[in-house]
């Protein structure tokens, strides 16, 4: 529903929208009749504010303006490896918006990361793999390649982000996005285990032709599903923290679900953030270590492919969205907290959702779930770790600070972790 929201938005369609857990409740019959009585159904959005009634940190705003300046002067490439997936129109970003951020698309295919694939020898390969397996990452694998793990499909996707990597640096990349759904899924094992390690700093290296490792110790921070939104949020995120020495690993999630923790540990209404197949392993409790890989769902992966997955690690978060809306690049921009659930309450919010697939548990700060629904933009939403509340208060004012200095219209939504307002 949120992505239709955001492809309406962008479209400049006027639309009504009306969500409820079970369709019985007050709220969903009040919004029900006042749709059937007016034709229109609006929802207050009370919590966004505009940055530019807010007050912007002197450290936050000199910082944007560096690195403004920098991203102006020596440009970006946006690496796209065929565009739209899955209907998604809202995460294609037009070119006349796009560019004057500094940010450019090199549009790329999916034919050429196939083939570059096909020339990865064996032997780099299965180094990858060893490395994984030697910094505690637990393959789930077994015999049958139509419903297991296999050794094999581990190896393919090992090459998948080799060759990623290569392409990447030939061309200048600063972020590349991958639609796997759409076809490579008719030609390899799924691409989140590739995707996965792009985002993480501590990752297999890989050299470029030259024999030169590619970014070492650096994410090459990519985009699921050619989200070319979380695209260009993902770079200045990557921007922003590195500037500020803060976590850089970013990813989007699904913003699948929300309901209240069952076994009554945590009382705040909690977020089923969750993406489709891979997050990078420093977001997960216990790194590696706490990072296991299962076979994708048949349904939607014939050839199979491992996932990157594990619990979230508890922490301060910053979270975002870029969207279009009037044919202009907006950005939302909200604080949140990954908290811990019991073991039974994660279990059961899993298999309500992908048991294979990675999960965090968020609690946005005074954004409720109405809220949240009323104003999201689209079915993913950008997160990034910051390690304490007042380094992501500043995390945040600087991306949003950055982004307005690139000419994004941007908003601050809901409070910081105490409560108060930017």
């Amino acid at each position: 529903m949120l992505n239709l929201n955001g492809s309406l938005t962008k479209a400049g369609v006027r639309y009504s929208t009306l969500w409820s857990g079970d369709f019985t409740d007050a709220f969903f019959l009040k919004g029900l009749r006042t749709w059937l009585v007016k034709g229109r159904l609006t929802h207050p959005v009370t919590h966004v504010k505009p940055l530019a009634n807010a007050r912007v940190p002197a450290r936050a705003a000199a910082t944007a303006r560096a690195l403004a300046q920098d991203l102006r002067g020596r440009k970006a490439i946006m690496g796209v490896f065929d565009e739209g997936c899955m209907g998604m129109y809202n995460a294609i970003l037009p070119d006349e918006l796009l560019f004057p951020t500094g940010v450019y698309k090199e549009r790329l295919s999916q034919s050429a990361l196939y083939y570059g694939a096909t020339q990865v020898a064996e032997a780099e390969a299965r180094a990858v793999y060893d490395w994984l397996k030697a910094k505690g990452m637990r393959f789930h694998t077994g015999p049958d390649e139509a419903t297991d793990l296999t050794e094999r499909q581990i190896l393919w996707q090992c090459r998948t982000y080799i060759a990623a990597l290569r392409i990447a640096d030939d061309f200048g990349c600063a972020t590349i996005g991958i639609q796997y759904q759409q076809g490579l899924k008719d030609l390899l094992p799924a691409s989140d285990l590739a995707e996965g390690l792009l985002n993480n700093s501590d990752r297999p290296p890989v050299r470029n032709r030259l024999g030169k490792v590619i970014l070492p110790g650096r994410p090459l921070p990519h985009f699921n599903e050619v989200d070319e939104c979380s695209g260009l949020d993902g770079l200045l995120t990557n921007r922003v923290h590195t500037a500020l020495k803060q976590p850089v690993e970013t990813t989007l999630h699904d913003l699948r679900w929300g309901d209240f923790d069952q076994s009554g540990t945590i009382r705040d209404y909690v977020w089923v953030f969750l993406i489709s197949g891979s997050a990078p392993p420093a977001h997960h409790i216990g790194g590696y270590a706490g990072t296991d890989s299962l076979r994708q769902p048949p349904m939607y992966f014939r050839l199979g492919g491992g996932t990157v997955r594990g619990v979230a690690k508890p922490g301060e978060i910053i979270w975002s969205r870029i969207f279009v809306e009037a044919g202009k690049l907006k950005m939302d921009l909200g604080r949140a907290q990954v908290v811990t659930l019991p073991k039974e309450e994660t279990a059961r919010r899993w298999k309500e959702t992908t048991e294979q697939w990675p999960i965090m548990h968020a609690v946005t700060y005074g954004v409720s779930r109405d809220q949240m629904m009323a104003r999201h933009k689209a079915n993913h939403i950008q997160v990034v770790y910051a390690r304490n509340a007042k380094d992501a208060d500043l995390a945040l004012y600087t991306k949003a600070a950055l982004a307005r200095e690139l000419g994004v219209e941007v908003y601050l939504c809901g409070t910081r972790a105490d409560g108060s307002a930017f």
